[in-house]
């Protein structure tokens, strides 16, 4: 359990977990799936240095917008409406770091899960390839930390983002960790990195943004190849835990943001709350302004040319690997959550000779 609630005042201060974890050691070393062994080759082969790949020297101006203001939804919103353009420049830059610091905090997650994949898995080619993923976190955590540095602003971890972490971390079991975090964590991040590349003005971002996207793929692509599997071969009363435990992680991410229709009452996030007020806007003005613009949340229709993560690759993947059973999909209905299904753009974004993804 974490040892104590953090407040937006402490929130850079080190957040222990005791989390129960198997190790294994495994001393048949043979390579039994190709695709495993495909993706694990194109790990070691696209592995690549922030410091050398990424023109750090590019300048930024921290308060100007570094996404097109064309998506910025809030262009919609009244008060948003009311203010200055330099105000509204002022806004959106922050609203952006807000963003990129849960890109930040997301990768740390994912550089911890992954080091504990991959000495729980019981396959040798899943640690190899687990392994990789470890390096690429660890990656983007350096080259988002250094990034928003550039841009003076970060903001903490939003609540609902570290307790689905939190749980994937203290799960008993490694098909779990994978569920939260190769299926849940990273679609989401899939889908998000995916679109930041479109929106954004920043050519430093837009670089740093395809290199992690490049990465990104090949860790969803991992979750699919090896759960898939590893939960065909569970015995029901295993699979049925797991898929409760991706029921569970997709509520507590539903249940924070208001239902999937985004019209429920949504759980504070010091955070984004502390964005506003940097820019002398009230929560409460926020979501009168926003219920006003009638914004669907996560259920609403993304904008052509981009993902919808939850839509488009979460859910259909989580239905794929069997993370969803029928016990399950009543549970789903009974919490008004929709179980998309139609894996069309998961499957034109993946390469099926090798399992890979592609942006």
């Amino acid at each position: 359990m974490s040892q104590k609630p953090q407040t937006p005042e402490d929130w850079t201060t080190t957040d222990v977990l005791n989390a129960p974890m198997d190790i294994a050691w495994q001393f048949d070393y043979a390579i039994g799936q190709d695709k495993l062994k495909n993706l694990y080759s194109k790990a070691k082969q696209r592995q690549w240095d922030g410091e050398e790949k990424l023109d750090w020297s590019i300048e930024i101006d921290p308060s100007k917008p570094i996404i097109d203001e064309r998506q910025n939804e809030f262009q919609k919103l009244r008060f948003f409406q009311k203010m200055s353009k330099s105000q509204q420049e002022k806004l959106t830059a922050h609203a952006t770091c807000q963003l990129l610091s849960q890109f930040l905090h997301g990768e740390q997650g994912a550089l911890m899960t992954a080091a504990a994949v991959t000495h729980a898995v019981p396959d040798y080619e899943a640690k190899l390839y687990s392994a990789s993923q470890t390096m690429d976190e660890a990656r983007h955590v350096e080259v988002y930390e250094r990034y928003i540095n550039k841009l003076a602003m970060a903001y903490p971890i939003s609540p609902w983002l570290k307790d689905v972490i939190d749980a994937t971390l203290q799960a008993d079991h490694y098909a779990k960790i994978m569920v939260g975090m190769n299926m849940v964590v990273e679609g989401l991040a899939l889908g998000a990195f995916h679109n930041m590349r479109k929106q954004t003005t920043c050519p430093l971002l837009r670089d740093l943004t395809e290199y992690v996207l490049q990465d990104e793929s090949r860790h969803v692509a991992f979750g699919h190849l090896y759960l898939e599997r590893t939960i065909a071969d569970m015995h029901q009363d295993e699979r049925e835990d797991v898929a409760q435990f991706a029921f569970e992680a997709i509520r507590g991410m539903s249940d924070a943001m208001g239902g999937f229709d985004g019209k429920g009452p949504q759980q504070p996030d010091p955070g984004f709350q502390q964005m506003l007020e940097n820019n002398d806007v009230s929560l409460e003005e926020f979501i009168k302004d926003a219920i006003e613009a009638g914004m669907q949340g996560i259920d609403g229709e993304a904008p052509p040319g981009q993902i919808h993560s939850f839509k488009d690759l979460m859910m259909p993947a989580l239905v794929r690997v069997g993370a969803v059973t029928d016990r399950t999909r009543e549970l789903y209905a009974e919490a008004n959550i929709p179980i998309w299904e139609d894996t069309s753009i998961l499957e034109s974004m993946e390469d099926q000779k090798t399992g890979d993804l592609v942006a």
